[in-house]
């Protein structure tokens, strides 16, 4: 068992969550004990408390309290399988020497974490092209949420990446399709989102739940989210292809929010009802027929300026197939709407 250090964060390595920079200092620490050790105050940053998501600057001090010796050499990283491989390469849609664009495909996890063993972060080995180091992730899409990620090809690119994240410097299009016909027919969905009380050792899951904008200021964890959003099509009153862009970025915004808005996503289990059916005259988030029950949503379009070349880069990736399925049953084209609705609309 060591004991206390105090590590300052050197030049190359700032910009990065604590948990992450922890990790690499330490690769036999795992994720759940990092966070335990920011639940309980173990781990500080600058002498102040810090969450797993807190990001690190170079020349702050970390306060990291004894941890277990390393049991031998770090385990080595699962080989990826060449099937694996095939696959992520597959779902690149564009790279250069800085940059890599994936339409992730619906079910496979961003980043490791409870039970899951295969994710991109962990294929980053097969994304290489001939590069020094494996590509890093910038932003997250959920496991079952389809399309565009971004990834850096280098360090220093990921810095500035996660800088026009940070600063809402890039802009996200996603299509959903949802049960019923939001009306208006476009606006703004702006609540509070607070993790829902966790029962038992699993909590919620990560279930958000939506408060009023007046509640937000006095309530424990609660954050403000903004959702934009506009139909594009209906399939007369049944459901309806929206377009989302999340001018926050809170997790689960778009599905928390439209669930808030009456029109669930289709196939969201988890905000719209598991066990309801919606045919027409009801509220729920399954359709029945021949309408996927997987989760309707799809991170259609990434635009942002280079931050090397400074060409402006729009990135579109192609609907999953059980969306394109549903998109081809209601007779909606994407052909038919324009890439940016929301411009045209202004």
């Amino acid at each position: 068992m060591s004991g206390v250090q105090i590590i300052t964060v050197a030049e190359g390595d700032g910009d990065q969550r604590i948990d992450r920079w922890l990790r690499r200092q330490f690769p036999h620490v795992s994720q759940g004990r990092i966070e335990k050790m920011c639940r309980k105050g173990e781990l500080r940053l600058d002498g102040g408390r810090v969450k797993a998501s807190t990001r690190v600057a170079v020349g702050q001090d970390v306060r990291v309290p004894p941890l277990p010796d390393a049991a031998g050499p770090a385990p080595a990283r699962p080989k990826v399988s060449d099937a694996d491989a095939d696959m992520i390469r597959s779902c690149v849609i564009w790279r250069d020497d800085h940059i890599l664009a994936l339409n992730k495909p619906p079910g496979l996890a961003v980043q490791g974490g409870s039970g899951q063993t295969r994710h991109v972060d962990g294929l980053a080995e097969a994304l290489r092209f001939g590069a020094a180091e494996n590509p890093r992730l910038v932003h997250r899409l959920d496991k079952d949420t389809s399309g565009v990620l971004l990834m850096a090809r280098s360090r220093a690119m990921a810095s500035d990446l996660t800088a026009a994240f940070r600063h809402r410097a890039t802009r996200k299009i996603y299509w959903a399709a949802v049960a019923g016909v939001p009306h208006p027919k476009a606006g703004e969905i702006k609540t509070g989102l607070v993790k829902a009380p966790g029962h038992g050792t699993g909590g919620e899951g990560e279930k958000m739940r939506n408060i009023h904008p007046r509640d937000i200021d006095t309530t424990p964890g609660a954050k403000r989210a903004v959702t934009e959003y506009m139909v594009l099509e209906a399939a007369a009153k049944r459901a309806a292809w929206v377009a989302l862009i999340p001018v926050t970025g809170r997790t689960h915004q778009l599905r928390a929010h439209m669930a808030e808005l009456g029109h669930p996503i289709v196939g969201d289990g988890k905000y719209g009802g598991s066990g309801q059916d919606n045919l027409g005259d009801g509220w729920g988030a399954h359709l029945g027929g021949d309408i996927s029950r997987k989760l309707h949503l799809h991170a259609r379009s990434l635009s942002l300026r280079h931050p090397v070349t400074g060409a402006a880069l729009h990135l579109t990736a192609p609907l999953p197939d059980h969306m394109a399925a549903t998109w081809d049953t209601f007779q909606w084209s994407p052909s038919d709407v324009p890439a940016d609705p929301f411009e045209d609309a202004e």
